[in-house]
């Protein structure tokens, strides 16, 4: 299995990195490695205490939030944000990016912890806690009462038929993942009311993230400041031991990690 990775280069024969220095790889499940420099991206981090950002909140994950939202959400101050899987590593940026953008922003997540912490800590309009709420396409309707504009697609499924049911005309879907779908035996049944799209001129992108590694500077000269201010928040699930490893990947499918699920080898 692979993962990004943060580590520090023990030993090098390439000039272009010395012992010493922080890398972001996509090392396989192991504590050491041997690599090409080329393969490693080397990090100057603003704060040598907060390594594992470069995983979450600066790096893939808080790169796919700013590709999805800005370059196939477009979204608008004013317009309305729907995010489901809004705690997650990436869920949790398009929400509080798109804040910062003003716009009014509702998430979807699986508990009550992860509602308070979205309401409290990241200033998200309204959060539904799709395990309690009873039918998800009232409850959305509930908080949406002009409807939603962007809808950032993590979780597929029910989640995309209720925000089919309540997107305004000319809506964008910026399509990230269905994990509701990822491990089914069978297949889910999909959402009943895709005609709305035609109606609606509803546009959705599907994106893959390493596509758009032109993004990353802009990304970083914007997050960076964002982080150093106080106004983009992050939650770690952290998981001890390499031994752990596969615990922590099955939890991503469970709904187990709250924020980015790292594992710490040291």
């Amino acid at each position: 299995m692979y993962g990004g990775a943060v580590g520090e280069v023990i030993e090098s024969a390439d000039p272009s990195l010395q012992a010493g220095d922080i890398v972001l790889s996509g090392a396989a499940w192991q504590d050491k490695f041997v690599a090409k420099a080329n393969t490693l991206s080397k990090l100057e981090p603003f704060d040598p205490d907060q390594l594992s950002l470069y995983l979450g909140t600066l790096g893939m994950p808080g790169l796919t939030a700013y590709v999805g939202l800005f370059k196939f959400g477009e979204p608008k101050p004013g317009e309305t944000v729907f995010v489901s899987a809004a705690s997650g590593a990436v869920g949790a940026n398009v929400c509080q990016i798109a804040k910062l953008k003003g716009c009014r922003v509702i998430g979807s997540v699986g508990s009550d912890a992860k509602a308070k912490w979205l309401l409290d800590e990241c200033g998200v309009d309204a959060v539904i806690n799709y395990k309690t709420c009873g039918d998800l396409n009232q409850a959305l309707a509930d908080v949406a009462p002009d409807g939603v504009d962007v809808y950032f697609e993590n979780v597929g499924g029910d989640h995309l038929q209720a925000a089919l049911n309540v997107m305004n005309p000319y809506g964008r879907i910026a399509a990230c993942g269905m994990i509701a779908s990822y491990n089914n035996a069978e297949p889910a049944p999909g959402p009943n009311n895709l005609m709305l799209i035609v109606g609606k001129k509803i546009r959705i992108n599907g994106f893959i993230v390493s596509d758009h590694g032109d993004m990353r500077e802009q990304f970083l000269s914007e997050m960076i400041p964002w982080i150093q201010e106080g106004k983009i928040k992050s939650r770690e699930t952290v998981f001890e031991g390499i031994d752990n490893a596969i615990n922590a990947f099955l939890g991503l499918f469970s709904g187990e990690n709250f924020g980015k699920m790292v594992v710490k080898l040291d």
